[in-house]
């Protein structure tokens, strides 16, 4: 009876031993910070796609699809008509760097606030390859407001419209690559295009100057290298949308601020903007900041939906902004521009085409032969019944 009474008093120890240690490892567990603790802004985006403090990954897709298309719409053609009424002010057409300038400060000052706004706030691309986009940024924005003073505003968006053209000539020429016929196709269709609407251009507007030609050409060719160049540092760095905001653009604004003290273009710019400032400063805060806005939404478009969802909505933009920029500011028009503009956008598709031929499908010349011989043997067959 010892014996049970020691072996019981034993298995009761075991027993709550036992009970300790399972109690002790039921609270045993791995603590996992959040996300938002842990995760730099870029990358918590892959699963929450934040816009102007909006989180979209909260509602469904169809309403995500409508507040981005929403957004680019309503801040881009804000945008274009904002950047359109300031080069309408009597005399301001000579400086479109200055208002580049003044484009550039804002944007530094909307980055540098965001970047605050978040917790990873380290530099992480290298400053020399800051310095590189900045230039190919005051290239590609500074030759575009100053082309403004030489062309019509819906020639300069066609022009913006067919970044493919500098992108496939480079690829040709430096890297050696082939294109497919889409490619190809693309190319002569925006090329045409251009051509017939800047003839066009020519031939109704009574002050065209080839000058803006070749500045939005410039313009073009600095942005077809932007992207590259600002893609393979933000994986390369694993930099931020907001840090890149920030520093190319205050280093660019450091640029254009020299470059225009040594020509001595400062100097006038301020004393004409100085005497209509809410034409100039005033308005230049809205452009930036509707630029600034309408990027973003862009952005959270292709992360949501894929680029070729975002082509086919900017693309719609920009004729929207074509067609509200004959109806608000007094040009002359004729329907060339309309078959041209027709044009460039079937140059788009078929650009849009080639990179996406997996997902969509264009019926062949031998598959809807095949299908108008079954509907007529389906009739003849019907028709005999």
């Amino acid at each position: 009876e010892e014996q049970k009474d020691n072996n019981s008093t034993e298995c009761s120890e075991l027993g709550i031993m036992d009970l300790k240690f399972t109690s002790s490892r039921k609270y045993i567990s791995i603590s996992v910070p959040s996300k938002s603790q842990t995760m730099s802004p870029h990358i918590k985006s892959v699963d929450d796609v934040v816009v102007l403090g909006m989180n979209l990954s909260k509602f469904n897709k169809p309403t995500q699809f409508f507040i981005c298309v929403s957004g680019v719409f309503m801040f881009y053609l804000i945008y274009g008509y904002l950047q359109e009424l300031i080069f309408s002010v009597e005399g301001f057409k000579p400086f479109g760097w200055y208002l580049t300038l003044v484009q550039f400060g804002f944007y530094s000052i909307f980055g540098l606030i965001e970047l605050q706004l978040i917790q990873d706030k380290r530099r992480r691309i290298p400053g020399k390859t800051y310095m590189i986009i900045a230039f190919l940024t005051v290239g590609t924005m500074g030759l575009s407001n100053t082309s403004l003073g030489y062309l019509n505003y819906p020639t300069q968006v066609i022009f913006k419209c067919c970044k493919l053209i500098p992108v496939m000539i480079g690829g040709v020429f430096i890297q050696g690559k082939r294109y497919n016929i889409a490619d190809v196709s693309a190319a002569l269709c925006m090329s045409l295009g251009l051509i017939w609407f800047t003839l066009a251009d020519s031939t109704v507007a009574p002050n065209f100057n080839f000058t803006g030609v070749v500045l939005i050409s410039l313009a073009l060719c600095a942005d077809a290298v932007i992207g590259n160049v600002q893609e393979k540092a933000m994986k390369l760095h694993n930099g931020s949308n907001s840090e890149m905001v920030l520093y190319s653009y205050s280093i660019g604004f450091v640029y254009i601020l020299f470059g225009l003290t040594c020509t001595s273009g400062l100097s006038p710019a301020v004393t004409f903007c100085s005497k209509h400032p809410v034409q100039t400063y005033g308005y230049a805060f809205l452009f930036s900041l509707t630029g600034y806005f309408g990027i973003s939404f862009v952005l959270a478009l292709i992360k949501i939906f894929g680029a070729l969802l975002a082509v086919t909505v900017t693309t719609g933009r920009k004729a929207m902004t074509i067609v509200l920029s004959f109806l608000f500011f007094a040009k002359p028009f004729t329907f060339q521009y309309v078959w041209s503009g027709l044009l460039v956008v079937l140059g788009i598709f078929l650009n849009v085409y080639s990179k996406n031929m997996d997902k969509i499908k264009l019926p062949s010349l031998h598959g809807l032969w095949k299908k108008s011989v079954e509907e007529r043997k389906t009739r003849t067959l019907s028709q005999t019944v």
